[in-house]
């Protein structure tokens, strides 16, 4: 069990450290050894979890799709309308982008052009799941009539990409949070009722306040798991 779990350590930190040397340097001016030096592994530990440098880069790209999914599992809005959920995970997503390097690492993957790796699966899920809150919105009467879900679905996630590209480019993404909520009131108004627009919350500050909650609810069911 101990070597099970400093096994999951050693895979983290190298994820971690993924993430970090991608996003200072993408992925063709990334090397294994500039991996495996970041974090303190051997190079035989290194390749103990990952055999090549695709395989890496496939698996921070999959790490944040597993982990961005697994925040919406926790209820952090509370919301009678359910279209806040979809403006949620654009702001909460835009305010991680301003502190957490493997979310920034696996965003440049993405994004970066000349590789192996298969740069379709965060978008395909993504799509997937704003779709899967839009179809929920509209049987809600959320949206606007004749709305077609799937174009909805990509044109958010697109917007979004652009949005954060253009923020890192312009300002090293210090603006990122306020281009973000900017997006979001255009696209609430270019698909929910003006009834649903008037009461979403798409201030700048959300996604740092609903950050704090989503910490807050984890610290707090750790606190449960330790204690039972």
């Amino acid at each position: 069990m101990a070597r099970q779990e400093r096994a999951v350590r050693t895979r983290k930190a190298i994820l971690g450290a993924a993430g970090e040397v991608f996003a200072e340097h993408g992925y063709a001016g990334t090397t294994i050894y500039d991996v495996y030096t970041r974090c303190g592994v051997t190079k035989g530990a290194f390749y103990f979890h990952f055999s090549s440098k695709v395989e890496l880069a496939q698996a921070v790209l999959d790490e944040q799709v597993g982990g961005q999914i697994a925040y919406l599992e926790v209820p952090f809005t509370g919301d009678a309308v359910k279209f806040q959920e979809v403006v949620d995970i654009g702001l909460l997503v835009g305010h991680r982008l301003t502190f957490d390097r493997m979310l920034q690492g696996s965003i440049r993957l993405a994004v970066d052009q000349g590789h192996e790796i298969d740069r379709r699966v965060p978008y395909r899920a993504w799509i997937d799941v704003h779709r899967s809150l839009l179809a929920e919105a509209e049987a809600r009467g959320e949206l606007l009539p004749g709305t077609d879900l799937d174009d909805a679905a990509q044109m958010i996630v697109g917007a979004f990409s652009g949005v954060q590209l253009m923020a890192e480019v312009m300002s090293d993404r210090k603006d990122l949070e306020e281009r973000v909520a900017v997006l979001y009131r255009g696209l609430a108004r270019a698909v929910a009722t003006p009834e649903v627009v008037a009461q979403l919350d798409i201030t700048p500050d959300r996604g740092k306040r609903l950050m704090a909650r989503v910490v807050a609810e984890a610290d707090d069911r750790a606190r449960e798991e330790a204690g039972g």
